[in-house]
């Protein structure tokens, strides 16, 4: 960016002070500019910023000047679009482990050396890794056998299919790797950051797993090499018999893959840059081999090699006991018997016993390559798939059978088939000469233009090595004869390699260029591993793995070679490059399932940052590819494929259980914000039905000022209520404005979120600021959930405090919300006594839930302890389900009824009908209504106007003095004590105290009535002008007991003397205490012993006036109680008979 000074002069006094003031505010950056980065996904800042390397230094940079004064405020936090240009045009992206090597290199060195970016051009970064990875052991050592024993037909189809699987993963990829920075980690970057960590660790174990076995079988094969064609006297253990060469070739497999792994391992220990040195050469051995069977194939159409092959009638024989093939031969004028003749024969003698089938056959010799003009290709087209153990047979020659049950002897010199061969298992066998199409992407750091270097070099190679694949098919089986082709390790051919035979100048160009390949591709795949599982711990998806996140100081992987090579040693003692290979094509196939996956999924969601560059890519081609891959799993072994899947679902479930959450803008996220938006429109179309209906929670909570929520035992009953299932939705409501509150909003959320997790609840928070609880209560109520997926049930715990002065508007909050639940067809639970409910450790050996079924709610207190009773804190409560009868109600047959009910219902519970006869109005009732409607009375004045409270006052007063008779009404003070229930809540009193202050020489103002719950100055004082009287538990227990008895008037002790007062009662407000005061009665008498007492909520009354008197009739209904839940229903059956 330019910019223009202009030069001023300044006094000699301060321009020394104003250049230091200058520069320091240039030099020391304001904290207030440098706000914390928040760190997303794994850690590191890099994918949350807008480019990868941003650093601290690149944030400070700020805009001195005017021109964008208006964007001031938003310059303290964003980059201004300038200093995010520059970013990105000095965006260098070395792999990680590079990086911290050259900067460790750096640092010893003493001075730092500018770390120059890479520039690798598509040739030499993606086309030519790709083929050293693709062309391997496969192609040198099976590729000759495969074709003799599939046909070329069969060996075409399996080539193309395999050619074309890579090919649409590579198509896939590429819009993958285009579609922004691919940071170093190839594939597992991809995979992970396209759908999700539990898909990209899962997948990312299974490609490590891949190449670890992968460098396995090049060992192997590099062992084979060696034994079988380099050096075969190198051999430790010797066969005694022919039957015994197969195992005693796999004992010197593992013994020496255990020693060329060890030394490969101390070479990649060592250091990378010598593999990376030896790299060009290993691909020059690659390249040149290929080049020689081309100029074989081309020479062996005029002039062929001589390779004959000795056959005794169809069968081929080894040539390592012989090497004339001929029975008898001519020495002067004698015939003498050969060294074949010593094979089949008892001696060398003419006249010795000799084979049936030798004796019956002729022995003949053909060319092995016939060449490419032979027409050969006609007998070759066809499979002829062997079992193990039989001889290897040419079609077409004449052959005089044995007689039936004539067992073969092994000793003889034939060519058998060592294994049972069928076309999935080629398959299996051949697949990993088409895998080490990532080698493009891992480079991706070391490339000048990765997004047009990777798509261009990776779809060349896999071109080049098909066309490569496909011509080598036809030509093999073209030049060479079958019998040859079928001979796994050219036994026939004098232990030559069988694809050697064919090379031109010599076989041996063929030996020892696969060699050094073999060599060469297992230590890449070595060198590769480590990083990759490296990759993976340090992103920290596996908790488990993140040990060998660690290395070396220059960020070699030490512990995850270690452990590569430990892994890798178990592909060595299977010792079997056949049986290796299927193991690792499972691995490889899934890792391209899953890039084929990715690639659908972000084209079919089309989310905003699916842009790539790659333009060649379609949904139908990825769900293609990934068909392929899925089909070619089972194809080459269901088994394989069933445990490589049990691994990855294994390893994916861990990662979603234990590892850490990580927010990488996957695919995965994208299709499951799909999915809800389908699902939420499909419930958009109707309510559930009732077989369907379970409770939908909004969980009200209150949080304290440390944002901690204060009654925690309310999301263990959600837990235990839910079990995981339906929707959950924690509520709660803080006072104030979002501008101010939004930091303590976050807070509550975070400490809700992390209560529900050691609760196990499933589901939401949301916590809303508003001006006032009530708003904010009802906004919950109206706003929570989206769509159909909505709350159909409220639980919220019972107000305890609601009858103190502070806590006034408590009461009214709650009925307020009764009646909007009511309003919008939502169920209510109530729990009182909430701090003694079970918690999730807690377990009931015995016990009772018990249903007080007064009205019917819709079925609500039938599915409720159902519910309950699935959780393992309520599993052994049994249910006891009670009703009342009334006069007119036959009790009889209402039990047999409701037992008829709950058996339809498919419910177990103990069904009793308590009959509840009429009877008179109880003084104790009359005496609990009194003392409601006199708080009430001084509940109400709280909320006027002076002028208003002092009427309200004095209208209390003349009330009280014209119904109290006594001999100084001028000075009497009645104070009336009434005692309250104090289970769970240490805060409330241990009684309720209403006083009504009754004296004419005191002033009528609002200060000389003190609020419910406060002491009156003066109480220790004795006055005998004042009155003191108290209504205990026990006094109340007593009077209730006597019942309607008759009234003794024996002075002021006795209160049911007050006959006048009671008439001046409501007559409503009387019937129902009345039934509060019975149904509790009868409740406590049962029911006093049960774990869990669930009864029908009575609704507030339709008059505003009387909303005081509802919370007292609520508690007197559930007082004596212990664990009490009030139920009231939605308006709608939420329970059937029907299946």
């Amino acid at each position: 960016m330019s910019r223009r000074f202009t030069v001023t002069s300044l006094p000699p006094a301060a321009s020394a002070a104003s250049v230091d003031a200058e520069s320091r505010r240039h030099s020391v950056p304001d904290p207030r500019r440098f706000p914390r980065e928040d760190v997303k996904g794994d850690g590191n800042p890099k994918e949350s910023s807008p480019f990868i390397n941003s650093t601290d230094t690149e944030k400070g940079k700020e805009y001195d000047g005017k021109n964008m004064a208006l964007f001031e405020e938003e310059m303290d936090t964003s980059p201004m679009v300038s200093s995010l240009l520059s970013g990105l045009a000095n965006y260098t992206n070395l792999p990680q482990g590079s990086r911290e090597h050259e900067e460790a290199e750096n640092n010893e060195g003493g001075k730092k050396k500018p770390v120059q970016a890479p520039r690798m051009g598509t040739f030499m970064g993606v086309y030519l890794p790709c083929l050293q990875n693709i062309f391997g052991v496969i192609l040198f050592l099976r590729l000759t056998w495969v074709v003799g024993i599939a046909g070329i037909m069969e060996s075409f189809c399996m080539v193309f299919i395999c050619c074309s699987c890579t090919m649409l993963t590579a198509i896939s990829m590429s819009a993958i790797a285009t579609n922004g920075v691919v940071p170093a980690g190839g594939s597992y970057y991809m995979i992970s950051r396209s759908l999700g960590p539990e898909f990209g660790g899962a997948v990312g174990l299974c490609f490590y797993l891949g190449t670890t076995f992968a460098g396995a079988m090049y060992i192997l094969g590099t062992i084979e090499i060696l034994l079988a064609y380099l050096f075969p006297a190198m051999a430790i253990f010797k066969a005694e018999d022919a039957s015994g060469e197969a195992a005693a070739m796999l004992n010197n497999m593992r013994v020496y893959g255990t020693c060329v792994l060890t030394c490969m391992a101390t070479v990649v220990f060592v250091g990378v840059k010598y593999v990376n040195k030896f790299a060009l050469v290993f691909l020059g051995c690659v390249i040149l081999s290929i080049l020689a069977i081309y100029a074989g194939v081309i020479k062996s159409a005029f002039d062929p090699p001589n390779f004959p092959i000795c056959l005794l009638g169809n069968r081929t024989l080894s040539r390592h006991g012989f090497d004339v093939c001929a029975k008898l031969a001519w020495e002067g004028n004698e015939t003498v018997t050969t060294r074949l003749w010593g094979l089949f024969c008892s001696s060398r003698f003419l006249n010795a016993t000799c084979d049936e089938y030798f004796t019956r056959n002729n022995v003949t010799e053909i060319q092995g390559i016939p060449g490419a003009a032979s027409g050969l290709i006609k007998e070759n087209l066809w499979s002829s798939y062997l079992t193990k153990g039989v001889i290897v047979e040419r079609r077409g020659m004449p052959s005089v059978g044995l007689t039936d049950g004539t067992p073969i002897d092994m000793d003889h010199p034939y060519v058998f088939s060592d294994m049972t061969s069928y076309f999935t298992l080629l398959v299996g066998i051949y697949f990993p000469s088409v895998t080490g199409i990532m080698a493009g992407s891992n480079r991706s750091g070391d490339l000048r233009d990765a997004q047009k270097s990777i798509p261009t070099g990776t779809i060349l190679a896999i071109a080049t090595t098909s066309a490569v694949y496909i011509s080598s098919v036809v030509l093999f089986g073209a030049c060479i004869e079958g019998v040859v082709l079928r001979d796994k390790f050219g036994e026939a051919v004098n232990g030559n390699l069988v694809v050697g035979t064919l090379a031109w100048p010599s076989p041996w160009v063929i030996v020892i260029g696969s060699f050094f390949s073999t060599c060469g591709a297992g230590l890449q795949s070595l060198t590769g591993a480590p990083r990759l599982l490296q990759a993976i711990s340090r992103d920290g998806i596996v908790p488990f793995l993140q040990v060998f996140g660690h290395g070396k100081a220059n960020g070699e992987p030490t512990w995850a070679l270690l452990l590569t090579a430990c892994i890798c040693e178990i592909g060595i003692l299977i010792a079997s490059l056949d049986e290796v290979a299927p193991i690792l094509s499972m691995f490889f196939l899934m890792c391209y399932m899953f890039v084929n996956l990715a690639c659908a999924v972000q084209t079919l969601l089309r989310t905003p940052n699916w842009r790539p560059r790659f333009r060649y890519y379609h949904w139908t081609l990825s769900f293609l590819g990934m068909s392929l891959c899925l089909a070619l799993m089972f194809i080459c072994s269901w088994y394989y494929a069933l445990v490589a899947m049990l691994i990855a679902g294994l390893i994916y479930k861990y990662i979603e259980y234990r590892g850490a959450e990580k927010e990488w803008g996957d695919g995965i996220r994208g299709l499951s914000l799909s999915a809800a938006r389908y699902a939420l429109l499909r419930l958009e179309e109707g309510p559930p039905h009732t077989k369907n209906w379970r409770p939908q929670l909004l969980v009200l909570v209150r949080v304290d000022q440390d944002q901690n929520v204060v009654h925690p035992q309310l999301l263990s009953l959600t837990s235990q209520l839910k079990a995981g299932k339906g929707l959950t939705i924690v509520g709660s409501v803080l006072e104030g404005t979002f501008l101010e509150n939004h930091p303590q909003a976050q807070r509550a959320e975070e400490s809700i979120r992390r209560l529900m997790e050691a609760e196990k609840v499933k589901g939401f928070c949301q916590v809303v600021i508003s001006s006032n609880l009530r708003d904010g209560v009802s906004h919950l109520i109206q706003s929570g959930g989206l769509g159909g997926l909505q709350h159909n049930t409220v639980l919220v715990g019972w107000p305890r405090n609601w009858r103190q002065k502070e806590d006034h508007q408590t009461w009214r909050n709650f009925i307020e919300l009764v009646r909007e639940t009511t309003a919008g067809h939502l169920a209510l639970l109530v729990t009182k006594n909430v701090s003694m409910f079970p918690g999730n450790p807690e377990r009931f050996s015995e016990g009772s839930i018990d249903v007080w079924w007064i009205v019917h709610d819709g079925g609500m207190l039938m599915l409720l302890p159902f519910l309950l009773r699935h959780h393992k804190v309520w599993r052994k409560c049994k249910m006891r389900i009670f009703t009342v009868a009334q006069m007119d109600d036959n009790s009889i047959q209402m039990k047999k009824d409701l037992t008829t009910f709950l058996y339809h219902l498919r419910i177990t519970a103990e069904v009793e009908v308590v009959e509840m006869h009429e009877s008179d109005i109880s003084a104790y009732t009359y005496e609990k209504t009194l003392v409601m409607e006199q708080r009430s009375q001084i509940l109400k004045q709280m909320h006027l106007t002076k002028n208003e409270r002092e009427r309200e006052i004095q209208s209390i007063t003349d009330e009280s003095r014209g119904s109290i008779r006594r001999k100084n009404p001028a000075n009497t003070r009645l104070h009336l004590n009434v005692p309250e229930e104090t289970a769970g809540d240490s805060e409330e009193k241990p009684e309720e105290e209403v006083q009504l202050i009754h004296d004419q020489s005191a002033p009528s103002c609002p200060s000389s009535s003190p609020s419910p719950g406060e002491e009156p100055e003066g109480e220790g004082e004795t006055d005998p002008e004042k009155v003191h009287l108290t209504w205990t538990k026990d006094k109340s227990a007593a009077e209730k007991n006597k019942g309607p008895s008759p009234v003794s008037s024996e002075g002021i002790k006795d209160f049911f003397s007050m006959k006048p007062e009671w008439e001046n009662l409501n007559q409503s407000n009387v019937r129902r205490m009345h039934t509060a005061v019975r149904l509790n009665e009868v409740i406590v008498n049962k029911s006093r012993d049960a774990k869990l007492v669930l009864l029908n909520m009575p609704g507030p009354p339709r008059n505003r006036n009387g909303d005081e008197n509802y919370m007292e009739f609520l508690e007197v209904l559930t007082e004596q109680l212990d664990r009490v839940m009030l139920v009231r229903g939605g308006g709608r059956e939420v329970i059937t008979i029907y299946s």
